[in-house]
């Protein structure tokens, strides 16, 4: 084993760290969490689609599907999976360009067993020969799924404009083309790469649970130590990711979902020689500022731009793709070198005046009191980050590498910004319209390379800045030295602090994460939020008419670790403020003052409708899974509406009719509240005497507005059909409880917990229906549900519904095969996700608001519901599938789309047809709360 590294961690976690070496080269993290209910462990290879053979694209991302699929010691396929499921954990894997993530989580007491499980995948896989073809054609469905997805179609056409000998350019995804052959010679290929390329050396595993280092120790050891090591050292190839000629060049790109975006790329070094002093992250922070004075301010006011970041694109072992992505007006895409002037005139300003110490000292103060006050996160997410950290950080700097800025180091910066130039960038294009002449292979993406001309060239090149341009001041809400108060809660849950007719406020001092952050929760309920979908979209539009409104007066604030979220709801808004409570109540002050003004243009009022129909007529290109999900909602809630019928509504909508839609939203408003974290009751108290003062001013007291959702009792089978143009066909078939009760909640809850990993065992992985396929506990509105979805490139909806009710019709039986042992353990892992403890103050005020809304005031509901669990039987849950779920005449509603390669197929048919979605929600009896 290795000499012990001190590793540095914040002030504010718990945990106990130890990295040690084993004999075979693997580099290990233990993490000792007193405190976590679950343990995790998470492996991170330096293998990716990099390393794929040039013959098989694809095979790094196989390789990860396969190792899956039993081990010469566990060699059921499915059996993985369901062990990690039945003790209350989740797994998952990735597979990346350099490299492959495979993590789960457990009960902490099957810890031991599941690492003996988990070890074998990389000791002796089994790659069974009657799989392979089973699961290049689950790789086919995954990459016939995102065949429609923009993110895949652009990232295509960039692979094929940059260098061919560079991996980069290599399809990452694989396709049953890419893995076709005989099955014996692709098994035999697939062995070699594992044997080549998986090596003990260049593997990192991070264990976290509730036991001794000493203790994670040996258990590295017992179950880890033998895993191969044959010293892997082959290197990517050193060539440039850019041929010189794919410099200074434009990309059209046709996307299917309408957008305008400019990409501005500069071709930059690796990173990670940089991360101690982070000169990116400290340019980035400089350009993506968007206070007065900031490079998007200039081009919102100049009605040239709606979005700006910085700072993202793609990155390996030898480049960096840096860039600027600008979302455009039509007016912007009309002018785009006018963009792209102003852009270069900004980062001449970074780097004439902005390479200021205390500018710098800004940036690095704020991720040193994030680091301070590090909240936490489950063990499933640090297992899975911290591996993958270990690839790129000194061990030391394992967890502080994140935050790590150790003061402005100006050659580096100034080397990093010299190649920020006209000469050395590239352009992206998105949007409907451009000039094409290629399609990209597998995704068929319509683009366009060629050169910028050089008159363009030399406009960028000039060094004059405008003077709307100019760098931020000083930062007012940066606060140096924040503690959280050692007063203890007076209440093990919140209580109401402040209440009268039409508004109540909710109070719990926290006591138990020692972090100087509050969370605010306000809730404003109005009759005429979403009483029709034209108050629905007026409410969404003033939202964001809202945001767009405040972004400048706020941002120093935003960066300052001060955020919020205001988003619609059934019942009207809510603002949702979070961070370092020295300076939220000045913040709340600001949004409440500005939201008070409305002075919406007609300028901004346009392109922010622009943006929101956009994103409604987007929806239509989606997943015809995500379709059906949102369909889901809308279908059952009565205040809900398709995105397609708002929009229509939308388009005709004027300023005055927003001016008035606000005027009448707050003539009659219901405020409930809740403020968690270190905020003391009479500070709480205080805050709610000034809200109901800002409120006696606009409005008269209210009651909670209605949630109404559809009752689907004696109603039978019910379909809907969304038509979606999308190779694939799919469905969601959702059964709900007619009562809303802990007994209810723990049934349903059991009956998905009890089904979801043979589901997608039996339809996902042996029968190959499709990629997206699952089960989900679903409440709306409170009252349980589940649900069965499937997205299928190969099956049209009836024979997917036939699928689900086989599924349902035969797990009675399986039910029945459980012994009690493992039946106890079902419910056990189910318990223990229910009653899984807050990992922070963010994760529990979430949980807090939830109840509120919830009317679960008592805040103790998943005990109830976890008491529930533990008295149910297998004969219950058989009986209940029985009564409820095999009948031929269950009540459910069944939501499918019809694929365009299925139409051939027998159609999915019933006389009981929503044809007409507004006629039925009128006419539907409904639960109210």
């Amino acid at each position: 084993m290795s000499k012990v590294t001190q590793i540095k961690i914040s002030p504010n976690d718990h945990r106990r760290y130890r990295h040690l070496t084993l004999k075979n080269g693997l580099s290990v993290l233990l993490v000792e969490d007193n405190e976590a209910t679950q343990s995790a462990a998470s492996m991170a290879v330096a293998v990716g689609h990099f390393d794929d053979p040039v013959a098989r694209p694809g095979m790094a991302h196989f390789l990860e599907h396969m190792l899956f699929l039993g081990t010469e010691k566990y060699p059921e396929s499915g059996e993985y999976s369901a062990f990690i499921n039945q003790h209350g954990g989740t797994n998952n894997a990735w597979t990346g360009t350099e490299h492959t993530n495979f993590f789960y989580s457990i009960n902490a007491e099957q810890f031991e067993d599941s690492l003996d499980r988990f070890s074998q995948f990389f000791i002796a896989p089994l790659f069974n020969i009657d799989l392979v073809d089973r699961e290049r054609h689950a790789i086919e469905s995954e990459f016939s799924m995102k065949l429609k997805d923009d993110v895949r179609r652009v990232y295509q056409v960039q692979k094929e404009t940059v260098n061919p000998a560079h991996p980069f350019s290599k399809f990452s995804v694989g396709n049953l083309k890419t893995l076709a052959g005989e099955e014996e010679e692709l098994r035999q290929e697939l062995l070699e790469f594992y044997q080549q390329k998986y090596s003990a050396n260049i593997m990192t595993l991070c264990l976290v649970a509730p036991k001794s280092l000493d203790e994670l120790a040996s258990l590295a050891e017992q179950y880890f130590s033998d895993i191969s090591d044959h010293t892997r050292t082959d290197l990517y190839p050193d060539v440039a990711i850019y041929l010189p000629e794919q410099l200074q060049s434009q990309i059209n790109i046709i996307p299917l979902k309408e957008q305008k975006r400019v990409a501005i790329t500069f071709a930059l070094p690796e990173l990670e020689r940089f991360y101690k002093h982070k000169p990116l992250t400290f340019v980035s922070h400089l350009l993506g500022y968007e206070g007065k004075g900031s490079l998007l301010s200039y081009l919102k006011e100049s009605g040239l731009a709606n979005n700006l970041s910085a700072g993202g694109g793609v990155n390996g072992y030898n480049f960096k793709d840096y860039n600027i992505s600008i979302q455009l007006t039509d007016r912007g895409l009309a002018d785009l070198d006018e963009v792209i002037s102003a852009t270069f005139e900004y980062i001449n300003l970074i780097k004439t005046q902005g390479l200021q110490s205390w500018r710098y000292d800004e940036r690095a103060a704020l991720l040193q009191i994030a680091f301070q006050y590090q909240e936490q996160v489950n063990a499933l997410d640090l297992a899975s980050h911290l591996s993958i950290n270990m690839h790129h950080y000194d061990i030391e700097d394992v967890i502080y590498g994140d935050y790590r800025m150790d003061g402005l180091h100006l050659e580096e910066t100034q080397a990093l910004l010299s190649l920020m130039t006209p000469e050395n960038m590239r352009l992206q294009l998105i949007a409907s319209g451009l000039n094409t002449n290629k399609k990209a292979a597998w995704y068929h993406s319509p683009y366009q390379i060629k050169s910028i001309a050089r008159e363009r060239l030399a406009r960028w090149s000039q060094t004059d800045v405008r003077e709307q341009l100019y760098l931020p001041s000083k930062n007012p809400f940066i606060i140096n030295e924040c503690v959280a108060r050692p007063d203890k809660s007076n209440h093990p849950v919140p209580t109401v602090v402040a209440q009268k007719p039409g508004y109540r406020i909710w109070h719990r001092k926290d006591d138990e994460f020692n972090v100087p952050k509050g969370h605010l929760y306000l809730s404003l309920d109005s009759a005429q939020a979403a009483a029709s979908p034209k108050h629905a979209a007026l409410t969404r539009l003033y939202v964001e008419m809202l945001l767009d409104y405040l972004t400048e007066c706020t941002y120093q604030a935003e960066v300052a670790g001060l955020s919020y979220n205001i988003y619609p709801h059934q019942g009207g808004i809510t603002l949702h403020l979070t961070g370092f409570t020295g300076k939220q109540e000045t913040l709340l002050e600001l949004v409440i003052e500005k939201a008070r003004e409305r002075n919406f243009t007609q300028s901004r009022f346009e392109l922010i409708k622009r943006q929101i129909l956009r994103a409604w007529y987007n929806h239509s290109q989606a997943k015809p899974i995500s379709q059906l999900f949102t369909s889901l909602t809308v279908t059952l809630q009565k205040r809900s509406f398709e995105p397609t019928r708002m929009a229509e509504i939308l388009e005709e909508i004027t300023l005055d009719d927003l001016h008035a839609h606000v005027k009448s939203f707050y003539e009659k408003i219901h405020l409930e509240g809740l403020v968690y974290g270190d905020w003391l009751e009479s500070e709480t108290k205080v805050l709610g005497d000034r809200l109901e003062r800002i409120l006696s001013l606009v409005t008269t007291p209210s009651r909670e507005s209605s949630r109404e959702l559809i009752d689907l009792s004696n109603k039978g089978t019910l379909l809907r059909e969304i038509p979606v143009a999308h190779p694939d066909s799919s469905i969601i078939v959702y059964y709900q409880s007619d009562v809303a009760t802990p007994e209810t909640m723990a049934l349903f809850s059991l009956l998905n917990h009890t089904m979801s990993s043979t589901f997608f065992h039996e339809l996902r992985t042996q029968r190959q229906l499709g990629y997206m396929v699952g089960t989900g506990y679903l409440p709306l509105n409170r009252y349980p549900g589940i649900i069965f979805y499937i997205q299928s490139p190969t099956c049209g909806p009836q024979l997917l519904l036939e699928a689900i009710d086989e599924f349902i019709a035969d797990f009675t039986y399986a039910v029945l095969q459980i012994t009690n042992e493992q039946w106890e353990a079902t419910k056990h892992g189910l318990v223990n996700q229910v009653l899984v403890k807050d990992s922070s103050l963010k994760v529990r005020s979430q949980r807090y608001w939830s109840s509120i809304g919830n009317k679960d005031y008592d805040f103790n509901q998943r005990e109830l519901v976890a008491e529930q669990i533990k008295l149910l039987t297998r004969a219950d849950l058989i009986k209940f599938i029985m009564q409820r779920m095999r009948t031929k005449h269950c009540d459910r509603l069944v939501l499918f789309s019809t694929g365009d390669s299925h139409h051939d197929q027998v159609p999915l048919e019933s006389d009981k047809m929503i044809t007409d979605l507004r006629a039925f929600k009128q006419d539907a009896a409904q639960f109210d709360y």
